[in-house]
């Protein structure tokens, strides 16, 4: 699917179209006859337009020429039976003197928050500024992101006091899957930002200095929060896995003592149960005070048991 935003003389940013110069264009998830179709009318290069369709690529910055590609790993959030997962996708950026476009493999937050107008001084026109509105978006998203996440975990973290499951374990075995991904992405962003700095074009418009100093200052703090999170969760999955091992310990103690006290009375019963003389064997009330013995031997080793602390 292709979008096309334009801002005319008046700063009004409409949707367009067509192809014109000085337009955002913006594919959703392409075939090869968009591709082909976009590179025609821009002028830019193909491998550019297909880099981010491919979901390992890594954030990076190559220059060619007059053309720019700006690959950035961006946050994204899918429902599966009522759970969220958080994963990451590449976010293309390509552009030359006259077009800007970007690529991605699905709808996400980032692309439609500039076409919902959300966005303040966004003109299609000033392409440095648009790459750094893009950064600072992204990042707010990672933020806001992590912040879901460290609420769920919080959730489990409960559940799992209550009852420790598989299904809770899992859970954070996965929140924490997602913040590997967000802090590996994260980090590559950072990279790839610094290299963005370097160019001239990102030296363009002065007053972007504090939008500038904004992305810095917002991929650095997701970075720092991604990083202590997964040190948390993965600092309560090894305080629950010791506690779980604890619990099995004091079950299998448990069970070990009842089945000692189970065996005396089947001691007894074993002795009397012989082909042999035995005493008591004509005592009209010998039944019962075998059983009252057994049970008064299991009461001290119960007592026994308990001394020690065994239960």
């Amino acid at each position: 699917m292709i979008n096309i935003l334009k801002t005319d003389p008046e700063n009004q940013t409409l949707e367009c179209n067509e192809i014109q110069k000085g337009c955002w264009i913006h594919l959703n998830d392409p075939d090869s006859d968009e591709i082909a179709m976009v590179a025609q009318h821009t002028g830019l290069d193909k491998d550019f337009l297909k880099a981010a369709l491919d979901k390992e690529e890594s954030s990076r910055l190559e220059v060619e020429g007059n053309q720019i590609l700006v690959l950035l790993d961006i946050p994204i959030m899918d429902v599966i039976k009522t759970t969220a997962v958080y994963s990451t996708i590449p976010l293309g950026i390509v552009l030359n003197d006259d077009y800007i476009v970007t690529v991605a493999l699905q709808e996400n937050n980032i692309t439609d928050d500039f076409f919902e107008q959300k966005i303040k001084t966004f003109y299609t026109f000033k392409k440095s500024r648009f790459i750094l509105q893009l950064l600072l978006r992204i990042d707010k998203y990672y933020l806001s992101f992590l912040k879901q996440i460290d609420k769920a975990s919080k959730n489990v973290e409960m559940a799992l006091q209550r009852s420790l499951k598989n299904k809770e374990l899992f859970d954070m075995m996965e929140l924490e899957k997602s913040l590997v991904y967000f802090s590996t992405s994260l980090k590559a962003n950072q990279t790839t930002l610094e290299k963005i700095m370097k160019l001239k074009m990102m030296q363009k418009y002065p007053e972007d200095e504090d939008l500038l100093e904004d992305v810095l200052i917002e991929n650095k703090q997701a970075i720092e929060m991604a990083n202590i999170y997964r040190d948390i969760i993965s600092g309560t999955m090894d305080a629950f896995a010791s506690i779980i091992s604890n619990n099995l310990n004091v079950v299998m103690k448990i069970l070990t003592s009842i089945t000692i006290i189970m065996t005396i009375p089947m001691i007894v019963s074993g002795f009397y149960g012989m082909n042999v003389p035995v005493p008591w064997q004509n005592f009209p009330f010998a039944f019962i005070w075998i059983i009252l013995i057994s049970f008064v031997l299991s009461g001290v080793g119960l007592v026994i048991l308990f001394k020690k602390k065994m239960f």
